[in-house]
């Protein structure tokens, strides 16, 4: 989302009337250096649709950031279900999005990581950090993911890649805290992965 921002040339801090006032000037400015001769107008109509993207997907996060129910912002009510293992609450939760933005696809792959569909976990996070790749939080999950699934594959494991977790009634990762001691002994705790995973007791 960083480079969003930045093409708008606004910070993060921004109201949403200082955004809008940045897109319509930066609009208007390209708007009118488009119809120059040669690459110089090409340029400026490319910029054009850039900054559409860019305006569309700081508003819509923002509007999802405000999505509340009993005072508690969306994203935030999803990462409580999860912490206290209402799986099925967060997904249905996730599925009521109407859109979807980077932190939408982080807990999507929260989800699945507690759920121990490590590949699906980590494609989710893939699509996080291209839709936000300056994003550390999201990164530094990632390598993690990476990790836990590199030792997994020297120790002989196999993390659960079902393609269609519908498929499957019994929720999965049950036992997931006797592996998480395994992994805290060498040197991935699971516990520290995502932030919203189960606790080491």
């Amino acid at each position: 989302m960083n480079e969003y921002y930045k093409l708008l040339q606004v910070s993060e801090d921004a109201t949403d009337e200082e955004i809008e006032s940045s897109y319509r000037a930066l609009k208007e400015k390209y708007g009118e250096e488009r119809w120059q001769d040669g690459e110089a107008g090409n340029a400026a109509a490319r910029m054009l649709e850039k900054l559409d993207v860019a305006y569309e997907e700081i508003m819509r996060a923002r509007r999802e950031a405000r999505q509340t129910t009993d005072g508690t912002d969306a994203f935030g009510e999803v990462a409580d279900l999860i912490r206290k293992g209402d799986l099925a609450g967060a997904q249905t939760k996730l599925d009521s999005f109407n859109e979807r933005s980077a932190e939408w696809h982080y807990l999507q792959s929260v989800v699945f990581y507690k759920k121990n569909w490590i590949n699906e976990s980590k494609k989710q996070l893939e699509i996080a950090m291209q839709l936000d790749g300056g994003n550390a939080k999201y990164r530094d999950a990632y390598e993690k993911l990476r990790s836990r699934a590199e030792y997994t594959k020297q120790t002989g494991g196999a993390p659960n890649t079902n393609p269609n977790p519908a498929e499957n009634g019994e929720q999965m990762g049950g036992n997931w805290c006797a592996q998480c001691a395994s992994f805290c002994y060498t040197f991935l705790c699971v516990n520290c992965l995502f932030n919203l995973c189960c606790s080491c007791r």
